[in-house]
């Protein structure tokens, strides 16, 4: 009898795979920044948070208190770290706060 080769493969392998023959990692880092800002930022700023928008590296966030906007913007290298390191890959170069 002949040997079989098992040619399994995971659910997530599968995706993974799909995602990068289709080209759609920009779109799912799009995706994923926005729920890392979320969990990353708690209720308090995510309140005053309007929109999150990755373009390219530079993350744009629109946020209704110029206060806050203020205080977030003396930490920008942290929460690009802390970005960075939530998602395990280097997608935010830049955050842009409005």
């Amino acid at each position: 009898m002949a040997k079989r080769h098992s040619n399994e493969s995971s659910i997530s392998e599968v995706l993974q795979q799909f995602i990068q023959v289709n080209k759609l990692e920009s779109g799912m880092d799009k995706i994923d920044v926005e729920k890392a800002w979320k969990s990353l930022m708690g209720n308090g700023v995510n309140s005053y948070t309007q929109e999150v928008i990755l373009k390219g590296s530079t993350l744009y966030v629109k946020l209704t208190s110029a206060v806050l906007r203020e205080e977030l913007s003396y930490g920008k290298q942290k929460i690009i770290a802390m970005l960075n390191e939530e998602l395990r890959k280097d997608v935010v170069k830049e955050i842009v706060l409005r």
